[in-house]
């Protein structure tokens, strides 16, 4: 995975880059095809921010976290990734797999329908007849 660590209003840091690349290559095995991340990490008076935007393939997921500290706001921005993905291939998984199961019982349905109707319709023209 490519990834590109952006620190603003702090010192950059080779531990917290370390620490996002740990957490990062996770994500690796959960992609099918390579990612490019890019990451900013920004203070603002007490608050600690942490930003992710990533790049797969069709899917662009962006998350954004803030705390009192940098690697609790780091940790919890995985965590939101980690569930981005999750239901990226979960969404995938069901589109591609298409049940032909329904599709038939679906046609199945219309035609009892187109049958019940049939039957429906002469009994209307009876009553029709009689008055």
């Amino acid at each position: 995975m490519q990834t590109s660590v952006t620190f603003k209003k702090i010192d950059s840091s080779d531990a917290l880059k370390s620490y996002v690349q740990k957490k990062l290559d996770r994500f690796d095995k959960m992609l099918d095809t390579p990612a490019e991340a890019n990451v900013v990490l920004s203070v603002e008076k007490i608050r600690h921010i942490a930003e992710i935007t990533l790049i797969c393939d069709k899917v662009k997921i962006h998350a954004k976290e803030e705390s009192e500290n940098m690697y609790s706001s780091i940790d919890t921005l995985m965590d939101k990734i980690k569930v981005q993905i999750k239901k990226h291939k979960e969404k995938q998984k069901n589109h591609m797999s298409g049940s032909k199961e329904t599709i038939k019982n679906d046609e199945f349905d219309l035609e009892e329908d187109e049958f019940n109707q049939e039957d429906i319709e002469p009994e209307a023209e009876k009553k029709n007849s009689m008055t």
